[in-house]
């Protein structure tokens, strides 16, 4: 009787999962992605942590540079232009792959990787700028939470290149399957969700900032 059920249910669910997307496909598939949706979950609480601190920490300047003394709000713009740029592209590589087009997928997947490498380089510029002026996570409890929570973000985003290029590697290895797409949508969610967390940061770290200080 249990082959039986086994047998009328595969022919009910074939017709359905052929018409869901490449990534959703197999219940491994699905299981992983509702495992990373969880993970997200825990993120989300540690960066409003850090937002907290911030909030907390944010007006103790101890004497020394204040936002208004420090912030370089014209490189900030054209760093959230650039990962709100990335974020666009890792769209149009998940949209390539349901396409089937592993070409267009790769291609994108470079392009959002570029963008976010000169995020990186440009916020490394910054906190080089602060070390300059003597700003220090030594400095004053302000200066404190915003290295940890830039520098938490910044972390994200390396890490987030480094796994994108393991998975390119394996696209390009594998081709597309259900495996790798899943592996490619998973990253593209972590990178929409650090584009949210920038956008957070941009409004009440940088514009609160000049604004209040």
């Amino acid at each position: 009787m249990s082959a039986q059920v086994n047998t009328a249910h595969s022919h009910i669910s074939d017709p359905g999962k052929s018409k869901l997307p490449l990534e959703y496909q197999t219940l491994q598939g699905q299981m992983n992605i509702l495992g990373f949706w969880i993970f997200l979950g825990a993120e989300i609480v540690l960066f409003a942590t850090l937002f907290g601190v911030f909030g907390v920490l944010g007006t103790r300047y101890a004497g020394g540079p204040q936002p208004s003394d420090i912030y370089m709000i014209k490189e900030v713009l054209i760093q959230t232009v650039l990962l709100l740029t990335s974020s666009f592209t890792c769209g149009l590589a998940i949209t390539s792959m349901r396409q089937g087009s592993l070409k267009g997928l790769i291609g994108w997947m470079v392009v959002t990787l570029l963008l976010g490498a000169g995020f990186l380089v440009m916020e490394i510029n910054e906190f080089a700028h602060y070390v300059h002026e003597g700003a220090t996570m030594q400095t004053s409890a302000y200066l404190s939470s915003l290295f940890v929570l830039l520098g938490t973000h910044g972390l994200h985003v390396t890490l987030g290149i480094g796994w994108a290029i393991l998975v390119i590697i394996q696209l390009l290895q594998r081709g597309l399957t259900p495996q790798t797409a899943t592996k490619t949508f998973i990253i593209g969610l972590y990178w929409h969700f650090l584009d949210v967390i920038w956008i957070f940061i941009f409004t009440f770290v940088y514009l609160k900032g000049l604004v209040v200080g």
